[in-house]
């Protein structure tokens, strides 16, 4: 028997076909575009969660007189932590050392402590995180952006005052003082009309002025005589200056324990004496100088001697190699850490001008002796110390060249070329910064 409708027979067999075909595309060539992003998207992970945000603060401050550790941190550390944090401080930086007037930052995440910077000086900055072992204390150089400029000036009355005459800050003028204090005079030799060149490290920090680094090279005119001094460092020696020679400016003894004062008596075997109104020996140079005013010491050498005396007031003695000893009388007060025994560098702080002892006011008496026997300060010759050596000759040459040429022609310096000739130890940069 026929079927009624032979149509939906022939129409059944061909979905049946369509169904097939289908099929077997999807087991050869797998699912279209639109379905694989599809499905794709279908079994994506969802999107991680963004995390929360830090509350970040940095506290800005300086250290205030009686401040201590305590003080600082006890708000986030227990008195036992505090102890644990100067103990694992005291190898790299003692707290106990915190010095008014320094700068710190206090970092808060959240509310509680992540670090501590401290300014030790101006060249490293001491550093304190917690960490699982207590805590993690360490020292880092301070990071500055350095602009080298040249700072010239004319005196006109001294060179402090020409140098704050073209713009610069008095330190500069304290540096280039020390720089020349083997050859200059400055309370003595200098006249109008005398010069300065300076090549000269300018250091900013954030984007702020921060001072001084390098005197990289200088160059004075005093009496018509050129003085040049160029930094350099002779292999494993530290950095000091030379002139265009190569010869050593450092010499045994420097001209003057003090930068800028007047000479308000001189060596005299027959002088009378302000208070005593006697004829007496004065076998010393009295340097007049506000009450407060650094003494140094004019060279190497070894205290024996650092206490009050009836006439002499604060003294300090120092003996020097070769037979020679200084002596300094009438201090307000002693420099840091000075007292018999001690060993102390040229140029060293030893005491304040002063007026104690028999003194009619503030002033430093200093004397020399030779073999016990003493000399008039003002005609001792002191030797040298030693030149650049024959090894380093060339290379030394062509950093004076470099140097020498933006003095002349005001000609660009690269620092970046000269720090391999120039860099000085991180002990000496202090120095050289100040």
């Amino acid at each position: 028997m026929k079927p009624k409708h032979p149509g939906v027979k022939y129409g059944l067999l061909l979905g049946g076909v369509a169904l097939a075909c289908f099929l077997f595309g999807l087991w050869i060539g797998g699912p279209s575009s639109n379905q694989q992003q599809a499905t794709e998207a279908a079994v994506s992970e969802p999107e991680t969660p963004k995390a929360p945000l830090v509350d970040r603060k940095i506290i800005k401050g300086t250290i205030q007189p009686g401040d201590t550790v305590t003080s600082l941190l006890g708000d986030f550390f227990s008195p036992q932590q505090i102890l644990i944090l100067s103990q694992s401080s005291k190898p790299v930086f003692p707290l106990t050392r915190l010095c008014a007037g320094q700068p710190y930052e206090l970092c808060l995440l959240d509310g509680n402590f992540d670090s501590f910077v401290y300014d030790i000086d101006r060249e490293e900055q001491l550093v304190v995180r917690q960490d699982d072992d207590g805590f993690a204390v360490s020292k880092i150089p301070i990071e500055y952006t350095v602009k080298t400029d040249l700072v010239t000036g004319v005196i006109d009355s001294s060179l402090f005052e020409a140098v704050v005459a073209s713009g610069e800050k008095e330190v500069l003028a304290i540096s280039l003082a020390d720089i020349f204090a083997w050859d200059v005079d400055f309370i003595r030799d200098i006249q109008v009309g005398d010069s300065f060149e300076a090549l000269v490290e300018k250091r900013f920090r954030e984007g702020a002025p921060a001072g001084y680094g390098r005197i990289l090279a200088a160059r004075f005119t005093n009496q018509g005589h050129i003085y040049n001094a160029y930094l350099f460092k002779d292999g494993d020696q530290p950095a000091a200056y030379y002139d265009e020679n190569g010869r050593s400016v450092r010499k045994a003894f420097l001209k003057a324990p003090l930068s800028f004062s007047r000479i308000s008596s001189g060596f005299n075997m027959r002088r009378r004496h302000p208070i005593t109104k006697r004829i007496s020996p004065h076998p010393a140079i009295d340097y007049a100088a506000p009450t407060g005013t650094p003494i140094k010491t004019v060279a190497d050498g070894t205290v024996i001697f650092a206490a009050y005396k009836r006439y002499n007031g604060n003294c300090v003695k120092i003996r020097h190699p070769g037979g020679w000893m200084t002596m300094y009388n009438h201090m307000s007060r002693f420099g840091r850490g000075i007292k018999r025994g001690m060993k102390v560098r040229q140029g060293q702080l030893i005491g304040y001008v002063g007026t104690t002892g028999r003194s009619t006011g503030p002033h430093l008496d200093f004397r020399m002796y030779k073999n016990g026997v003493v000399v008039n300060p003002l005609k001792v010759k002191s030797p040298p110390s030693a030149p650049v050596s024959s090894k380093h000759l060339t290379e030394f040459k062509q950093t004076v060249n470099m140097l020498a040429a933006r003095f002349e022609n005001q000609a660009p310096v690269q620092t970046a070329q000269l720090d391999n000739a120039t860099k000085p130890s991180p002990s000496e940069n202090q120095a050289l910064a100040n």
